[in-house]
């Protein structure tokens, strides 16, 4: 099978995209506190990435899908440990 431009353009997007959100979800974790983030951004970001993969999934691009599956678990688990230190607090 060959991979064209595009679509290593688009998987090379998606990784980039997703990885970006590590460093906030390890500093987050460590830290024990996601103080400094913004539910509204937050909950603004999931719904976003949730319309990406509706998107994904009409139009049958994997990058979109893939990359946007992978962003969803991480910013669900920020915002899952955002839910759990503000009730230590």
């Amino acid at each position: 099978m060959e991979v064209d431009l595009t679509t290593t353009l688009g998987i090379t997007a998606g990784v980039l995209t997703t990885i970006a959100y590590m460093p906030q979800l390890i500093k987050t974790w460590k830290s024990k506190s996601a103080h400094d983030l913004s539910w509204s951004m937050l909950i603004i970001l999931c719904t976003g990435i949730i319309l990406w993969l509706i998107y994904g999934f009409s139009v049958h691009d994997i990058p979109i899908i893939s990359a946007n599956i992978v962003t969803l678990v991480f910013a669900s688990m920020i915002l899952v440990l955002k839910i759990k230190y503000t009730k230590q607090e």
